[in-house]
């Protein structure tokens, strides 16, 4: 069909030099010209290909007509609503009046429901008791009339403002057309052999390539786009925070431990046994193994001494103790478990003990080391991004899995003015200025503090993360001097992400619902 269609136009250009109107062409297998909008398409795709070889050169045309929609080629057929509802009733006095019931059931519900209001609006029927009947004995159907207008010329000599009224009564659809002027180019032939695009081993061999035709190389085309890799719109924002995080001198922790004890992640961060938080609801237990090791004994004990009768200034919880609950293990709901392992590893020399190469705690420290060094103290910077788990309910902005950013700087004398000062500096690198801090409550912080961010989209403050200072009864246990404090804070990695992209469902961001030429696609990420 390709073929014969631009056999036809080149053999029409040879006889003609020019062709003015391609809806005068006849396609191959047909008997009308090709007036109609398909016909048109399968000569565009012919010129197309022509003019690749400069055969010939066209010109496009733009037309608009108007095309019968199902219910306006049903009124064609039967007439329309109008005068439908006219014609199933009694001429006034010479027969009972229709009711409404009686009329869908001669002519339908749709007639009877539409024709009744333009009917009444004609003047050709009237009400008459409980009935209709009609008021007029002859009616022009003019619907019907400019209907078969439209469908056999495409438009109306009555203008726009008629073709308007049908419009808006959804009789007919306007829709857009196009033909084409031809005419012959420098390469014009009536032949369409196509030209050779490669020079073979036979062509050297035969010779044959001194008398064939070459198609021209395009140099400006762009080539064929390499396919490759493509890190996801997540991992593009981790890498800036990470860099930010070691852009201001932190430290990355080691967080690869998904599975955690009930102990490190909850009971050594003061958070109390009886917490919602650690309900089956809320959290992941394994069922094989389902117990951990146990902790280093003199610090469990410690933990289990505040927990139940307090210390370090605490009252603690006055609650008894679980063993069981606290050996269970779990899938972390947090990194801060991981930051208050490192924590305890921290202040391994103030409780004048070693670290090996593998950052275990090992066995007691020299006494000439330890009086060297003071208590042993070294303040710290510390982040970590990676996996959390939590037992929700998944919708657009909540999944049971997410990534977590946290940050922990440790130092003596730190105040809640260095944790504001510290928040504003990061987050001015992430480019968020406007910021406002609300107290909170966290269980292992105090005072702690929820940050919010002016998002100028939503034109409105959102909360970005959450912060404060670990409490003494984290700290002390681990053994950490009294005036070392501790700054903690948290924000998710998903939310900034899903707002840098304009994403507003999490589950196309993570999962089976994630395009794949969207990740390929996306942007890099500048805070």
């Amino acid at each position: 069909m390709a073929e014969a269609l631009q056999q036809l136009i080149l053999d029409t250009l040879d006889q003609r030099s020019v062709i003015h109107d391609t809806r005068t062409l006849v396609v191959p297998g047909q008997t009308d010209p090709a007036a109609s909008h398909d016909a048109q398409i399968a000569i565009l795709g012919a010129l197309n290909s022509l003019e690749s070889r400069e055969m010939i050169y066209y010109e496009t045309q733009e037309t608009s007509s108007h095309v019968l929609t199902p219910e306006g080629a049903q009124i064609v057929l039967e007439g329309s609503h109008e005068a439908r509802v006219w014609a199933a009733l009694p001429m006034r006095g010479e027969g009972e009046p229709v009711g409404v019931q009686d009329l869908k059931k001669k002519i339908g519900d749709e007639a009877a429901k539409v024709g009744q209001g333009r009917a009444f609006k004609n003047g050709w029927i009237m009400k008459e008791g409980s009935g209709f009947v009609k008021a007029v004995p002859t009616v022009q159907d003019t619907t019907q009339i400019e209907l078969r207008e439209v469908d056999s010329t495409g438009t109306l000599k009555a203008g726009e403002k008629a073709l308007a009224e049908l419009r808006k009564r959804k009789l007919i659809v306007q829709r857009k057309g196009q033909w084409f002027t031809v005419r012959k180019g420098p390469n014009f032939s009536t032949s369409i052999a196509k030209p050779e695009t490669d020079l073979t081993v036979d062509m050297l061999t035969s010779g044959s390539w001194k008398s064939a035709t070459f198609k021209q190389y395009n140099f400006e085309s762009d080539g064929i786009p390499t396919s490759g890799g493509a890190f996801h719109p997540l991992l593009k924002v981790r890498e800036e925070i990470r860099d930010i995080f070691l852009e201001m001198g932190f430290e990355e922790m080691p967080t690869n431990s998904f599975v955690e004890s009930g102990f490190w992640c909850f009971d050594a961060l003061f958070v109390p046994q009886l917490h919602p938080a650690r309900e089956l609801q809320d959290t992941f237990y394994l069922s094989d193994p389902s117990t951990s090791l146990r902790p280093p004994e003199d610090y469990y004990k410690r933990v289990a001494a505040v927990h139940e009768k307090g210390g370090y200034g605490s009252i603690g919880y006055r609650t008894p103790w679980s063993d069981e609950e606290s050996h269970k293990l779990l899938l972390r709901t947090h990194t801060t478990a991981s930051s208050g392992a490192m924590l305890y590893k921290l202040a391994a020399k103030c409780r004048g003990e070693t670290i090996d190469g593998h950052g275990n705690v090992g066995g007691p420290e020299s006494d000439t080391a330890s009086s060297a060094e003071g208590d042993g103290f070294r303040p710290a910077k510390l982040f970590s991004i990676d996996r959390v788990f939590r037992n929700e309910t998944m919708d657009a902005t909540h999944l049971a899995e997410f990534h977590q950013v946290e940050g922990v700087v440790a130092d003596r004398n730190l105040t809640l003015a260095d944790l504001i000062g510290f928040m504003r500096v990061f987050f001015k690198k992430m480019g968020v200025t406007d910021l406002r801090f609300k107290p909170a409550y966290n269980p292992y912080t105090e005072p702690s503090l929820e940050i919010f961010a002016f998002h100028p989209m939503l034109q409105k403050w959102v909360e970005i993360g959450n912060s404060g200072m670990f409490r003494a009864e984290m700290l002390g246990p681990m053994g950490l001097p009294k005036d070392v404090r501790v700054h903690g804070f948290g924000i998710s990695l998903e939310r900034p992400t899903m707002i840098r992209y304009g994403i507003n469902n999490i589950r196309t961001l993570v999962g089976h619902k994630t395009s794949i030429a969207r990740v390929e696609n996306s942007p890099a990420v500048m805070f």
